[in-house]
């Protein structure tokens, strides 16, 4: 399916990494760009034991919601400089709380573009709204790292172990591996005896989609697929990587897989993830 709509969670500071990248893709598939920002409402903490001011709420609610006023507008400049179609939104989140006033605008979109988490201007519940919209909106989802650097898409990797969230990564992916000037498949070595040669049916799926593909099996080092992954992506120049996202729900926290969190965690590239 084309990129169409494309919707990304505007950073309330910062240099604006990810707008900016769903805004570059926005420009290249001529999709419509919105701008989500979220208005971070308090929570009166339950050991406080004398009364709050009456405009206590009132008054951090108007503050949050300027901040988000302020980041939206800053979103719809760079859409007007980029000539991209677009518009701005707000949603409302209690700190800490549900996420369903972010996830209703996620779920009819065909990409959702976030930021990664910047230790040196972090975003209210960023990690815990990443993985919510990873594993709720059913939309793929593009993880931008907070040190920038476009999406020149020259090289785009498929960090591919056969499993069913990887094919839904690949199939959300087609796209923007066919804005690509090389594919590649990275399998990581399991020691698991494969028919045939490892890779080939994803190969030839992709072939049949007009892209011309290399495959690459490197071996598993001791300290996990996360940092084969990484280093690959380091060595070969990559500027992009789809993968799937690994994780299940407990007691309504999402747990991210060791890989899945541990690339997040240390990502240099966007990070395209479907689960």
């Amino acid at each position: 399916m084309a990129i169409k709509d494309i919707l990304t969670l505007v950073d309330l500071a910062g240099k604006q990494q990810a707008a900016q990248v769903a805004l570059q893709l926005a420009a290249r598939t001529q999709a419509h760009a919105t701008g989500l920002t979220v208005a971070f409402e308090p929570v009166v903490p339950g050991f406080i034991a004398g009364p709050m001011p009456a405009d206590y709420v009132a008054i951090a609610r108007d503050q949050a919601l300027r901040a988000a006023h302020t980041a939206g507008e800053a979103f719809a400049e760079l859409a007007r400089k980029a000539g991209v179609s677009s518009e701005t939104r707000i949603a409302e989140v209690i700190t800490g709380g549900s996420a369903e006033a972010v996830l209703a605008h996620c779920r009819l979109t065909d990409l959702v573009v976030v930021g990664q988490d910047n230790p040196d201007e972090p975003e209210p519940m960023r990690e815990m709204l990443i993985e919510t919209v990873l594993f709720e909106a059913g939309v793929p989802v593009l993880v931008v790292p907070y040190i920038g650097g476009g999406l020149p898409m020259n090289n785009v990797m498929v960090a591919w172990d056969g499993s069913p969230t990887a094919s839904r990564a690949v199939h959300a992916a087609m796209p923007m591996l066919q804005m690509a000037k090389k594919v590649t498949v990275m399998i990581v070595e399991t020691g698991r005896r494969h028919d045939g040669e490892p890779g080939a049916d994803i190969a030839t799926y992709l072939a049949r989609h007009g892209l011309s593909v290399t495959i690459d099996v490197v071996p598993r080092p001791h300290s996990g697929v996360a940092d084969a992954i990484l280093n690959y992506v380091s060595d070969h120049s990559v500027d992009m990587i789809a993968m799937g996202g690994y994780g299940h729900s407990r007691m309504r926290e999402f747990l991210f897989g060791g890989a899945t969190r541990d690339i997040l965690a240390s990502m240099t590239v966007p990070v395209l993830m479907a689960h």
